[in-house]
């Protein structure tokens, strides 16, 4: 059976279509599988609509076999990536693919030569157009649901990428929590106090309507915090609103937590209801009556996905920390969830311990791949 290799026409309404669907097939009889909100990859795909473009480059390619398409993956140059970092780097994202390595060798090397004619050197991924995008590629943890916008993929991803030569960058561990974790009295017992001495107070959310309000400070410090991440790119004012209309789909106001010095945010918590099977029975489609089921689900979800913790660099080493661990502890005990997934723990950072310690045990594994060309 022949194989070829091609770039997708994003102006073609029938072939984006098929790029869509493609995962839907692959995934069909898998039951731990959340399909992403449709209208979220249309709009990766839409040069028109996606401020991603307006300073920097995607394409997308398809393997197929005899005229059945049984490969993807997109390529990205995020210029002002390279700028901040000043690097040469390209991503892949949006690889799925049938367990064929002749068309995952096909597609990467389709993205090789893409990023080689723009003039970078290295490939880096699964890393997507937004900050917030689901990172890295599921190498453990294949029989439990992904959190909310985090990838999920078949166990023969990684042997493929691995065979096209790519080697592992990075890890990112997500780790179970039972819903009621144990927090040593004494991390309640310091949180108290730094409030009291530094006058450190918690500021919640009423509603979506005032949650709104503050979402362009919530994306400037979530920047602020992260700055000196290796993910980390400027977010410009028009992907910042994409940030916030994402943000305000999933986010339950009292989950989004801010720990304030007087009007100054100087850290932050971000829980979110697990909205899985909602999106599931919804089959990604919010319209025209998929958002029952995902309001549905916000009242009946026993489990809690926490997908961001952070503290603002002048307020580091000030009992902040011991803050949010309390705070944490809050959310998943106010009775409601009976778990709490801790979302993509770099390995390397100190939170992973701490995160042990309350308790927790790792349960999946997300990997970041890279090549030198």
């Amino acid at each position: 059976m022949t194989l070829s290799i091609s770039e997708l026409d994003t102006t073609d309404r029938r072939a984006v279509n098929r790029f869509i669907d493609l995962p839907f097939r692959l995934y069909r009889d898998n039951p731990y599988w959340v399909p992403p909100l449709v209208d979220d990859t249309r709009l990766m795909l839409n040069r028109r609509k996606n401020p991603f473009y307006a300073h920097s480059e995607a394409a997308f390619f398809v393997a197929e076999r005899d005229g059945r398409q049984v490969g993807q993956i997109a390529a990205l140059e995020n210029r002002h990536y390279n700028a901040h970092w000043k690097s040469q780097t390209a991503n892949f994202y949006l690889f799925d693919c049938e367990d064929d390595p002749e068309a995952a060798r096909g597609l990467f090397g389709a993205v090789e030569a893409w990023a080689k004619s723009r003039g970078l050197t290295k490939i880096v991924g699964s890393k997507g157009f937004l900050q917030g995008d689901g990172l890295g590629v599921l190498v453990e943890g294949f029989d439990h649901h992904p959190a909310i916008g985090i990838p999920y993929n078949h166990a023969y991803y990684g042997p493929l990428i691995e065979g096209a030569g790519y080697t592992t960058q990075r890890d990112f561990m997500s780790l179970y929590l039972p819903g009621q974790p144990k927090l040593p009295e004494r991390v309640f017992e310091i949180a108290e106090k730094m409030k009291a001495r530094r006058g450190f107070s918690i500021k919640t959310f009423a509603n979506k309507a005032e949650l709104r309000e503050w979402i362009p400070r919530i994306v400037q410090i979530y920047n602020d915090a992260f700055e000196g991440n290796w993910e980390f790119n400027p977010v410009t004012e028009a992907e910042a609103k994409v940030i916030g209309d994402r943000l305000m789909q999933v986010g339950e106001p009292r989950l989004i937590k801010l720990v304030m010095k007087g009007d100054a945010i100087a850290g932050f918590l971000f829980g979110f209801p697990d909205l899985s099977d909602g999106i599931r029975q919804a089959k990604g489609r919010l319209f025209p009556l998929g958002w029952l089921w995902i309001l549905r689900e916000f009242k009946r979800t026993r489990w809690l996905n926490l997908m961001g913790a952070g503290i603002l660099a002048p307020y580091r080493g000030l009992g902040v920390n011991a803050i949010l661990y309390a705070e944490m502890f809050r959310s998943i005990s106010d009775g409601r969830f009976e778990h709490a997934d801790i979302v993509q723990i770099e390995e390397t950072v100190l939170t992973l311990d701490d995160a042990l310690r309350m308790g927790a045990t790792i349960y999946k594994k997300h990997r970041i791949y890279e090549k030198t060309l």
